[in-house]
């Protein structure tokens, strides 16, 4: 299924091609700056599904594992919209609230748990990680 999406003054559009290959809430502790202090709602697909019009700027961050995990936001309102790892770069993700409505994407796993505050309502039917999961393998359909 193809999907769209924006930010939230429409001045940057996404186009995806592919297929979702996993929806993830992360609960990390860099994730919690970015969101607020909620989780960040990530949904991933193969890079080269995924092309956007308009300006973002990217923003990094070196991560406990060393990877350099990348950000983007809309820099004239401020949402955000991707992000990628260099351990993964076949891989993009969307941030679920810059998707389209209505779509069929949810989280299927929560991931860095051990991080959530003490307070966090984690779904105990999503799959629980309490650090970073498995890699989505790049053969995966």
């Amino acid at each position: 299924m193809p999907y769209t999406g924006r930010c939230a003054c429409d001045a940057v559009t996404i186009r995806i091609s592919g297929a979702a290959r996993a929806v993830r809430q992360c609960w990390c502790r860099h994730c919690q700056q970015l969101a607020a202090g909620g989780p960040t709602h990530n949904v991933f697909f193969k890079a080269e599904d995924v092309t956007f019009d308009g300006e973002v700027v990217w923003n990094s961050h070196s991560a406990d594992s060393g990877n350099t995990l990348n950000w983007a936001f809309c820099p004239k309102c401020g949402t955000q919209l991707m992000m990628n790892s260099s351990a993964r770069a076949y891989m993009q993700g969307v941030r679920l609230g810059a998707i389209d409505l209505p779509h069929d994407l949810r989280p299927t796993a929560a991931i860095w748990t051990s991080e959530a505050p003490g307070w966090a309502v984690i779904d105990p039917a999503l799959e629980n990680f309490a650090a970073q999961p498995p890699a989505i393998p790049p053969s995966q359909n």
